[in-house]
């Protein structure tokens, strides 16, 4: 039905977020202009940072500015990865703040946490 995904975080600093998910990821933004930068997770499935500025203009004042809600956990990235540990190490040297380390969820994952400067949630997973 949708051709393609993609996924949204409205940040306060665009240029500390890109650099921020460029070294997360591994990978380039495949789009950085002034109001979005767009990573390529895989065809059809994008994420996208969008300055608070920016989107308030369309939202507000029907919704509150993003700012008043700035590190309260409203969503979370799930990347299923190879290697957890791994993967939440190196969020923690990409400057992530550590929320959870990994362990085996009852949902059938092994989860680490952690979040990006603006406090989204981050999970690195693999399936049991």
């Amino acid at each position: 039905m949708y051709e393609q995904l993609q996924i949204i975080f409205y940040v306060s600093d665009q240029y500390r977020s890109s650099g921020f998910y460029e070294n997360l990821l591994g990978m380039p933004p495949v789009l950085n202009v002034p109001g979005m930068t767009e990573f390529e997770l895989r065809q059809g499935v994008k994420l996208g940072l969008m300055p608070e500025g920016g989107i308030a203009k369309i939202i507000s004042p029907a919704l509150p500015h993003p700012n008043e809600a700035s590190g309260i956990p409203r969503c979370e990235l799930y990347l299923f990865v190879e290697d957890v540990e791994a993967a939440y190490k190196h969020a923690l040297d990409c400057g992530a703040i550590p929320i959870s380390p990994a362990m085996d969820r009852d949902w059938g994952d092994r989860v680490a946490y952690v979040a990006d400067p603006d406090g989204h949630v981050v999970a690195f997973a693999k399936r049991l």
